[in-house]
């Protein structure tokens, strides 16, 4: 991971830049077009969604025929399965509720941001503080699991 190439972190600011272009014009990055989308009256963000879902998919499909590994990073292309668990299903539910009560998703509502939505930020601290407090909670779980028992 360390030998990265020298234009590794310049693509991916282009590559954020272009994304979260890509969000304020198709006007995913205002909440009450999500929130229409989540309520069934504008399906504008599942044309968005699918269009991003075929571009991917055929990226994900042909570049590991054609090379081996990624050329910036040297990381070999590979399948990175999360076993579907309770903390899955626990961690997409309470990301739903959220995504629901404001509108919009983490990557969306830092775009929204460039658009001029100043309150997207009473969205962002509650996400920055969920994600504190789940690795608070986790660490303290993991550390707990590891503490050393006595054997008589």
């Amino acid at each position: 991971m360390g030998n990265r190439h020298p234009l590794f972190k310049p693509l991916v600011f282009v590559g954020g830049l272009s994304f979260g272009f890509g969000l304020g014009f198709s006007q995913m990055a205002r909440p009450e077009v999500v929130l229409d989308f989540l309520q069934f009256e504008d399906f504008g963000l599942l044309f968005v969604m699918f269009g991003a879902a075929i571009v991917s998919g055929i990226g994900f499909t042909l570049i590991p025929r054609v090379r081996d590994a990624a050329p910036l990073t040297g990381d070999r292309y590979e399948r990175r399965l999360k076993s579907f668990d309770r903390n899955v299903v626990i961690g997409g539910a309470i990301f739903g509720v959220g995504w629901g009560l404001s509108g919009i998703c983490p990557g969306a509502a830092y775009a929204s941001l460039g658009t001029g939505n100043i309150s997207i930020l009473w969205a962002l601290a509650g996400m920055f503080t969920g994600a504190y407090a789940q690795g608070y909670w986790r660490s303290l779980s993991t550390s707990t699991e590891r503490t050393p028992t006595s054997v008589d």
